[in-house]
């Protein structure tokens, strides 16, 4: 008997964390496997709601957000790589010179979920290798939409609906229920909308807590 998960995953695709606990999670479910399965839903959240068009440098960003040094926020990227690599996903910190504004991001990752066939998670993961492997800008139209045809998305109707406010409305209602429901740091990751996991967890964490979370659930699928 098989176990399914369902699985919100709350985050912003200029959270390097996010990235690290999703590459985390990916192996853990490969590791639980076949006796436990998931949907993966991924919520929005912005870590800089009102970062303007032009971006931000990341140092001066990082220093002044979080009140710390360039020498400390050097050594906290150094971390963020090491940990990056330990679960097979690269940090081209050097490459990575602003932060920006994700909102437009996040209205196509809704769409792209309304699209199913493992869309959205392709979209996520292109979106967060553009930003922190290649650098790249997660505001620009023409990322997005690129993004969006590697994602298997038809790049006409990306490009649509980024020259529109569709999915505003739907994209803010979110980001509203889980800042609401009390989610102010990413990644949060909600499994059956009761338990909560916190951070870029090791792959060892939450492989534990899926099992030991389908072992409280009921069997979902026979497999063959």
């Amino acid at each position: 008997m098989t176990s399914r998960l369902k699985i919100d995953f709350v985050s912003d695709v200029s959270c390097p964390w996010c990235a690290i606990g999703l590459s985390a999670l990916e192996t853990a479910l490969q590791r639980v496997a076949p006796d436990v399965s998931a949907d993966l839903h991924f919520q929005p959240f912005e870590l800089n709601p009102q970062m303007a068009a032009e971006g931000e440098d990341t140092i001066e960003h990082l220093t002044r957000k979080y009140g710390i040094t360039e020498a400390q926020a050097a050594a906290n990227a150094a971390n963020i790589r090491e940990r990056g690599a330990a679960v097979g996903f690269d940090f081209g910190l050097h490459k990575r010179k602003r932060i920006w504004n994700t909102f437009d991001a996040h209205r196509l990752l809704h769409w792209a979920e309304l699209e199913g066939q493992g869309k959205q998670i392709a979209l996520k993961k292109r979106l967060l290798q553009a930003y922190f492997t290649d650098g790249e800008n997660p505001s620009d139209v023409e990322l997005l939409v690129r993004a969006a045809t590697d994602a298997g998305l038809d790049p006409v109707r990306a490009r649509a609906i980024l020259a529109s406010d569709a999915y505003a409305l739907e994209t803010r209602e979110r980001e509203r229920m889980y800042t609401e429901a009390g989610i102010h740091s990413v990644p949060a990751i909600i499994i059956n909308d009761q338990h909560l996991i916190s951070g870029g967890q090791p792959v060892e964490v939450f492989e534990r807590a899926l099992r030991q979370i389908a072992g409280a659930a009921p069997a979902a699928t026979a497999t063959a």
